[in-house]
């Protein structure tokens, strides 16, 4: 299971990290990554990680990926907001531990608003 929070209302400019907590002994074994939806448009690819963390990868330097395996939770850290990364975030897993692998399981997702 994998479970999103952080989502708030925040201001052009501003902050925020997201956080994604998963169950299970395995997550240190799989890629993450997350993927996002604004209304009205559909998914888009936003950053991955592989398993140990070493390797990420993400399309905006605005946003930072990262992992803790011994509290089996991943993080988005979302820099100098604007209004057009207001979506539903979603964390999702990958199907091996290769940064870029398929994933397989998407947690429910949480709502970043972006708006002064």
């Amino acid at each position: 299971q994998l479970v999103e929070s952080g989502g708030v209302v925040v201001q052009p400019g501003g902050s925020l990290r997201l956080s994604c907590a998963a169950s299970g002994s395995t997550f240190g074994s799989y890629a993450m990554s997350w993927v996002r939806q604004a209304p009205g448009k559909g998914l888009e690819w936003v950053s991955a990680i592989g398993a140990s963390g070493g390797i990420t990868d993400t399309v905006n330097s605005r946003f930072t990926i990262s992992r803790d395996n011994a509290k089996n939770t991943l993080y988005l850290q979302l820099n100098n907001l604007k209004p057009e990364d207001t979506a539903v975030y979603y964390c999702a897993k990958g199907g091996s531990n290769w940064v870029h692998a398929a994933s397989d399981y998407w947690g429910k997702g949480t709502l970043v608003t972006v708006s002064s």
